[in-house]
């Protein structure tokens, strides 16, 4: 049987006159994730949940950022124990591990580099118990934007956001939204 993970919202983000980053837990056997612990109105907002499913925030074993952006990193420092990764490396302590394409956290969480609202930008792949889930900053919620304001190419924003629908994900958790259902009317 694959390997399965599990994957539970911590919060819900949003963009308007505030911004905070959807931040989303994975757990796969040992391998404790949270991605994207960026801007919340208070830290409780991030560590009372984690406590809810038994867990600190020094049992987080793994720290993944979809991009560099100040809403999607602010909040790092709260897992003192965690290796950190983005589009291009692995971060752990003082130690700087290169890697380039798509690499592997465990059998059914992968990182996939997929530029779009940012030239970093990286999604991470769940293989879950309903399917596969995509989280990524290509949609900042359901409704896109289709434009997103912040892409400095829309084509490669395009290019990126139809490789991931291809991979056929059960579900998106965006950046700044409530996670959803791909569907004929998701931006491209």
């Amino acid at each position: 049987m694959p390997s399965v993970a599990e994957l539970d919202v911590l919060t819900t983000g949003y963009a308007d006159d505030r911004v905070a980053s959807t931040c989303t837990l994975l757990r796969d056997g040992s391998t404790i994730v949270v991605v994207d612990p960026g801007m919340v109105a208070r830290r409780s907002l991030l560590t009372d949940p984690l406590a809810g499913y038994g867990l600190t925030p020094e049992d987080v074993t793994d720290v993944v950022i979809s991009h560099h952006h100040p809403d999607h990193t602010v909040n790092i420092a709260l897992f003192p124990n965690a290796r950190v990764h983005d589009f291009m490396a692995t971060y752990v302590a003082d130690e700087w591990i290169d890697h380039e394409g798509e690499f592997a956290l465990t059998d059914s969480i992968r990182l996939r580099p997929t530029p779009g609202h940012t030239d970093q930008d990286v999604t991470t792949l769940v293989t879950t118990a309903s399917g596969l889930v995509a989280l990524t900053h290509l949609w900042w919620t359901a409704q896109g934007p289709a434009d997103d304001p912040f892409a400095a190419d829309r084509d490669v924003l395009r290019t990126s956001r139809e490789a991931v629908l291809a991979l056929a994900p059960t579900l998106i958790v965006p950046g700044h939204g409530a996670p959803f259902v791909p569907a004929a009317e998701t931006p491209r």
